[in-house]
């Protein structure tokens, strides 16, 4: 199916105009002349609401009438560097980060929803042998597999001048707690900055339904977080995208947090990092990650639609996703290395009425095992009893063991529990004067949003009083 089709007539001046635009910019496309193709003409008609407007083009599935030369090199990724194309999808934390990057940078790209043109998703397993990694994104032909936005930087020629403002305070993590805090310091009249490594929303932006969020019955985690993006910004807070923070440090009172790509300077620190997924640690784990080895129904469980799939774990979050994966997946297997799920009883009584669910109780993962393209095949697993061995074969799996906090780059600069987590005291103080904590990192959190919520006030109080 051809991806860019522009009906029009050679008569018609900008027909000829979109043409050349078109050609000069060595871009692909279908010409139809609807002088000459009936069916050409009704479509047009269709697309104008009965007007016969030319030239109209098609791109990726969407109509354009009549669009300038502005509008097409921002359609179609065209910039004096060269042509961007970013393939992607919107519930893809990373193309989400590589967007806001390229759009904060005036950048026109063209995005290709993988979710929506099929001839996408093969183009990206194409270009990474055979892996369906987004983003991906192609500058002037030359295939790029998720780069950070230090390497957009300079493979765009994009000029960065270093951030000399000074905030009132820099957040470091853009999840719920991130955004609570902001949003109430900015009702302060103070300046926020927030700085997020990959994309606004954190863990829950990667949660498909949200049940237990006051006011709300039923709503999806990227619909909230983007509620509390907007009302942050609304207030007036900076929200930086791709930032990953790689050092502190405090002189006079005033602290320098460098980024990857940039520096910013601040009165005050929020550490709301949040968590990680946690790993199984056996043998090809890491090397399929990506490859069929999933953290993330929300993101990738679309991959897998009419597909059998496995499910690793046994809480909330593994029952929680196995149950919406079952929702448009063939077959899913959950693995549970205990007799008893810990789950709550409202989701294991939930699984007794899903018919294409399957429990393999008191089993240990041992081993992925790949097949052709390096991509996933099956899963080894021991029984605990009886130590025999099995492979449960698939598509792809899922892993929902628990999460790790982010808080490695900060081991220096404040105090951490035995397991990583930031101490406090009082109003989220951590044990350096001026830097707080919220959120899944801070140790006694509870991994809830409404809960992060609550995190963010309690951290924003904190800034208040010291800051006055």
């Amino acid at each position: 199916m051809d991806k860019i089709k522009l009906y029009g007539a050679d008569w018609c001046p900008d027909c000829r105009r979109a043409k050349s635009f078109l050609n000069d910019n060595n871009i692909e496309f279908t010409f139809i002349d609807v002088d000459l193709n009936k069916e050409a003409t009704l479509r047009v008609e269709k697309i104008n609401n009965g007007k016969r407007i030319i030239p109209t083009v098609i791109i990726n599935k969407k109509s354009f009438t009549n669009p300038d030369n502005i509008k097409l090199s921002s359609v179609l990724g065209v910039n004096e560097v060269g042509r961007v194309q970013l393939f992607g999808a919107d519930w893809c934390p990373d193309c989400r980060r590589a967007k806001n990057f390229l759009q904060d940078n005036s950048i026109n790209f063209e995005f290709i929803d993988v979710d929506e043109n099929d001839w996408a998703t093969a183009k990206v397993e194409e270009i990474n042998n055979g892996k369906r990694i987004i983003p991906t994104l192609l500058i002037n032909g030359k295939p790029h597999t998720n780069p950070d936005n230090v390497s957009l930087t300079k493979l765009l020629s994009i000029n960065i001048e270093k951030e000399h403002k000074v905030f009132d305070t820099i957040i470091i993590g853009g999840g719920a707690a991130g955004l609570t805090t902001s949003i109430y310091a900015q009702r302060d009249r103070f300046d926020t900055l927030i700085l997020e490594k990959k994309n606004i929303g954190g863990n829950a932006f990667l949660t498909e339904k949200i049940e237990n969020y006051p006011g709300f019955t039923n709503i999806s985690g990227p619909k909230l977080m983007d509620k509390m993006e907007e009302q942050a910004k609304t207030y007036g807070a900076t929200i930086k995208t791709g930032e990953e923070v790689v050092d502190i440090t405090k002189l006079n009172g005033v602290f320098t947090v460098k980024t990857k790509g940039a520096s910013y300077i601040g009165k005050s620190i929020v550490l709301s990092t949040g968590s990680t997924y946690r790993l199984l640690g056996i043998p090809n784990e890491t090397a399929l990650v990506g490859s069929g080895i999933h953290f993330c129904a929300t993101c990738d469980g679309a991959f897998y639609r009419d597909k059998d799939i496995i499910v690793i774990g046994g809480g909330n979050s593994a029952l929680e996703e196995g149950i919406f994966l079952a929702g448009f997946c063939k077959s899913v297997k959950i693995i549970n290395r205990s007799k008893k799920f810990t789950a709550t009883d409202t989701y294991v009584e939930k699984l007794k009425t899903i018919d294409n669910i399957t429990t393999y109780m008191n089993k240990t993962s041992v081993e992925f095992l790949a097949g052709e393209n390096d991509l996933f095949k099956s899963l080894k697993v021991k029984d605990n009893e009886t130590n025999k061995e099995e492979l449960i074969s698939a598509d792809g799996v899922f892993i929902f063991i628990g999460l790790i906090p982010n808080t490695s780059p900060f081991k220096d600069l404040i105090s951490l529990n035995e397991r990583g987590f930031i101490t406090t005291s009082g109003l989220a103080q951590t044990s350096v004067e001026g830097i707080f904590a919220a959120g899944d990192c801070r140790e006694g959190a509870i991994a809830q949003v409404a809960a992060a919520t609550g995190e963010g006030v309690l951290a924003s109080y904190g800034i208040r009083n010291y800051l006055k």
